[in-house]
């Protein structure tokens, strides 16, 4: 009877070196072992009422140091946010502030995905697309405005440029320009 309990007690001790430990979940169908656990965004608060959440939104970037003004605007459940800083304040100090505003506004349900920008004109032209949400004109207001930063976004090439009133020069071999032999 000795011999049966040490022989068990060796096969026991034995037998679970070497074995990983045990995962007592099902295997899945690919053959990995382990637990699933399904991951869920947590969902974006519905906009219902723009007018209340900008306010809250712009009350929120005014109330850190050194913002002077804020607007904002909501496009569907996605909020951006101008703020508008001293001019004089070193493009670090800015990024601060920037950062010091995303962070207020990363508690807020509203504000957590919300666009956050210092740039002067972008926060005057954001100041212009909600009074054309206002005025009863989103989607032209908005085109506009896209438009006319696209405008200045986009480089101009001197060799693209052609003079008004002048046509092109008319050149037989590459070396004359305007009829003149260079």
């Amino acid at each position: 009877m000795r011999k049966v309990v040490v022989l068990a007690l060796a096969v026991t001790i034995l037998g679970g070196c070497g074995k990983a430990p045990r995962n007592e979940a099902s295997p899945s169908p690919d053959g990995r072992n382990g637990i699933k656990v399904q991951q869920t965004a947590p969902a974006k608060p519905e906009i219902n009422d723009k007018q209340q959440v900008t306010a809250r939104l712009e009350a929120l970037a005014t109330s850190i140091p050194q913002v002077e003004s804020a607007k904002c605007v909501i496009l569907g459940n996605t909020a951006i946010v101008g703020i508008n800083v001293q001019p004089q304040l070193e493009r670090s100090r800015v990024d601060v502030i920037k950062y010091s505003v995303a962070e207020a506004l990363r508690k807020d349900p509203y504000g957590v995905n919300a666009f956050v920008t210092a740039d002067i004109d972008m926060a005057g032209r954001i100041a212009e697309i909600r009074e054309d949400i206002r005025q009863g004109r989103p989607v032209a207001g908005l085109a506009e405005e896209l438009a006319d930063m696209v405008g200045r976004i986009v480089p101009q090439i001197p060799k693209d440029i052609t003079p008004q009133g002048n046509p092109p020069a008319q050149t037989d071999d590459g070396h004359q320009m305007g009829g003149k032999e260079l």
